[in-house]
């Protein structure tokens, strides 16, 4: 298994059972020794693992850190646990104590679900207030993925890391403040897009105005670059945004008008990916793809609407994945996140696998 599969199973695994999770010891045993074993290490081998592990602070005696990683014997990461309920901001505090005393150079603050990775990238030996990398468990990404195969024991390199955790951090710092000033612009954010086309004293009432026209723009622009990229990318019958030639066989050409309301989300299509990897081992590729409506997201087969493998409503306050059944009568399901979209997998292999290769059948009638 891949490892980008095995930290998706442990999502899925974690999505499902954490509700029956009720101390810090069951986070450790059900959710955070199974993520260490993904990136490699044996948490039972107390060379590589050591539970507990003494992190002395001067006079104070017997502090233990949850668990430390070795390599060639030597302190790599502490983690330290909480129960997956736990509130991690107000536990650093712990974790940034143990990072004083040790030899590691990254240090982990996890509930099994949440986990925060710090370094010392301010001062050396001293753990940064806040963590290099963030992420979720249950809405797992695939960049996320990413980083944290930099983790494995293969391939656990310090200088490497620490120099993409570098990166990383004041990359968080940069996203941070653009998205502050998209859903809050600052007047002087404002005056910089202002300034560029209006050259008149700009009054309380007209900062008011622009900053509606900036907020609104800006959002706008993002929406249509990651529209345009996507279906550039996923779409080999797109002709643009705007339009689209279908043409039937025998008969004129037909110029349809896309709707404008419509806009495909950065969600819906990872939605997309995911089940298109689920169905990876059963179909093509290459068959699948979708179609956006204003209601709902439509995942087909060979870009028919008579082949829909399911549909997902994910724009309303509940999100909810639409599948079909032999007699093409769908029901909805609730889900809480693209998580669970994989718990539907085998509804939705049998689903796809209903509907013949149009392209195969004619291969082999031709032979």
């Amino acid at each position: 298994m891949d490892f980008i599969d095995q930290i998706r199973a442990l999502s899925d695994k974690v999505a499902r059972l954490k509700d029956q999770i009720q101390t810090e010891e069951a986070t450790k045993n059900a959710f955070i020794m199974p993520f260490i074993q993904t990136l490699g290490y044996d948490v039972f081998n107390p060379t590589e693992v050591i539970p507990e592990f003494v992190a002395d602070i001067g006079i104070k005696k017997g502090e233990k850190v949850d668990y430390c990683i070795l390599k060639d014997e030597n302190p790599i990461m502490i983690i330290e646990c909480k129960w997956w309920g736990a509130n991690l901001n107000v536990h650093d505090s712990q974790l940034h104590r143990y990072f004083h005393v040790t030899k590691a150079k990254f240090g982990i603050l996890t509930n099994g679900i949440a986990y925060k990775f710090y370094t010392d990238l301010e001062e050396a030996n001293k753990m940064d207030e806040k963590p290099f990398l963030e992420f979720t468990m249950t809405e797992i990404k695939e960049h996320v993925v990413e980083e944290l195969k930099k983790f494995q024991k293969h391939s656990f390199n310090v200088d490497e890391i620490f120099s993409s955790a570098s990166e990383l951090k004041y990359s968080k710092e940069v996203r941070s403040i653009l998205s502050n000033q998209l859903s809050n612009p600052s007047e002087d954010f404002v005056k910089f897009f202002a300034s560029k086309f209006y050259d008149g004293r700009i009054t309380a009432k007209l900062m008011e105005q622009f900053t509606l026209i900036v907020k609104k723009s800006v959002n706008q622009f993002i929406t249509d670059t990651i529209n345009d990229r996507l279906k550039a990318a996923l779409s080999t019958e797109s002709k643009g945004l705007e339009e689209k030639v279908i043409v039937v066989a025998n008969e004129t050409p037909v110029q349809i008008v896309e709707d404008t309301r419509i806009v495909t989300t950065e969600l819906e299509i990872e939605a997309y990916f995911i089940i298109k990897s689920l169905l990876r081992n059963s179909v093509r590729s290459t068959r699948i793809n979708y179609r956006d409506t204003q209601s709902y997201f439509n995942i087909l087969l060979d870009d028919n609407r008579n082949k829909t493998i399911c549909r997902l409503y994910l724009n309303g306050s509940k999100r909810y994945i639409g599948l079909f059944d032999s007699n093409k009568t769908e029901t909805k399901h609730s889900i809480d996140s693209l998580e669970d979209i994989y718990t539907f997998s085998q509804q939705l292999i049998e689903t796809a696998l209903r509907f013949p290769d149009d392209i195969k059948k004619e291969k082999e009638s031709v032979q």
